[in-house]
């Protein structure tokens, strides 16, 4: 019989996490099955997934029904559900992070997404979430916006782990990783210990490809077309240098004698949209050292069932870079399509969290119909 594909990336460095959660997952020990089967490593969650779930099945029923007796609100009823299910996984998943030393096993929760653009707020809840679930292995993920990157340093400098979400640029991953390195910096100038701060940084891949594919094929040329699904794995690939240049960096190396851990890069938004793509297009060709794979559990299942795992990251990386200048030269401004992305992205975890809420509120008022609330 042959080896689990999903198991042999162990091997080339790269971690698997899954992009999804739900209670059913946790509570019937398919979360352990995971693990022991895949080699699953970690979790991410986000406002769109946590919707889904509690609105997709009745298991969160009897919580929010206690819940919305006791007077609760729809976000506080919505904390409380997700925060119990990520403390819960955090607890399976804490025997991985024990074993590979606080490098993995962890479990991810979104600040709101509605404060992409506000700061303090951003810190003030990442704190609170922080707080309410008090375990090591959880990152709280805040998003790469301009304003996100000062909460970032903040939040590293405070003793947070943080997960980097919303990420699409390179010149915006430079930045996001200067704040992860600045804010380990102020913990050891304030002699606070770095050894135990964990942090990743979350590109979004495939929305790339789903917004410069129908640029290209407006353009209409052969070269244009032969770049096709070819820039959000170009795009990883360069960031992948960077990364290797920035933690390889005498700066960041100070920083690991006191026992510093680098930021490591994550691949997200690996579910592929075009059907006419490979099914594990953005797992195949960015496999590579030091790096995550968050998957969608249908992209985890296609890979557990016909991956082919080899370490292709760093294959074509001059190719990569010849792609990006070609698609410049063909008029596509790459950072306006990351910032257009980025701006895309913040309504798209909005909406799904204004539905989420609406979608408690609605069973929260059936709830009380034979009793105030």
């Amino acid at each position: 019989m042959n080896e689990n594909p999903l198991l042999k990336l162990a091997s080339c460095g790269q971690s698997v996490w899954l992009d999804y959660i739900h209670r059913s997952l946790i509570e019937s020990g398919g979360l352990q099955r995971l693990m022991w089967e895949d080699g699953l490593r970690g979790i991410t969650s986000n406002p769109d997934i946590f919707d889904k779930a509690i609105e997709g099945s009745d298991v969160y029923d009897d919580t929010i029904r206690s819940l919305a007796r006791e007077g609760k609100s729809a976000p506080q009823i919505y904390e409380a559900l997700a925060t119990e299910d990520v403390g819960k996984a955090a607890d399976i998943l804490r025997p991985v992070f024990t074993k590979l030393r606080g490098r993995d096993g962890f479990v991810s929760i979104e600040v709101d997404p509605r404060l992409a653009r506000e700061t303090e707020a951003t810190i003030a809840e990442a704190h609170r979430l922080w707080k309410t679930l008090d375990r090591p292995n959880v990152f709280i993920k805040v998003p790469a916006t301009m304003e996100g990157l000062e909460a970032i340093r903040r939040l590293i400098g405070e003793g947070l782990n943080v997960n980097v979400t919303l990420l699409f640029g390179l010149p915006r991953y430079r930045m996001v990783a200067e704040a992860y390195i600045a804010g380990l910096e102020d913990r050891a100038a304030k002699g606070l210990p770095v050894d135990n701060i964990a942090s990743v940084a979350s590109f979004f891949l495939s929305r790339i490809d789903s917004v410069v594919d129908p640029m290209l094929e407006k353009i209409g040329t052969a070269e244009a077309r032969g770049l096709s699904g070819q820039i959000a794995v170009a795009s990883a690939r360069v960031a992948y240098r960077m990364y290797k240049e920035i933690f390889g960096d005498e700066r960041f190396r100070r920083l690991a004698a006191l026992g510093a851990g680098t930021q490591r890069v994550l691949w997200a938004s690996t579910g592929t949209k075009n059907p006419a793509y490979s099914d594990v297009k953005y797992v195949e060709a960015l496999i590579g050292p030091e790096t995550v794979n968050t998957m969608p559990m249908h992209t985890l299942e296609a890979y557990r069932d016909h991956g082919d795992p080899m370490p292709r990251l760093e294959e074509g990386l001059s190719q990569a870079e010849e792609m990006l200048r070609r698609l410049s030269a063909l008029g596509i401004d790459l950072g306006e399509v990351t910032r257009r992305l980025e701006e895309e992205g913040i309504e798209k975890f909005n909406k799904p969290f204004e539905s989420l809420l609406s979608n408690i509120d609605r069973k929260r008022r059936d709830f009380c119909m034979d009793k105030a609330c």
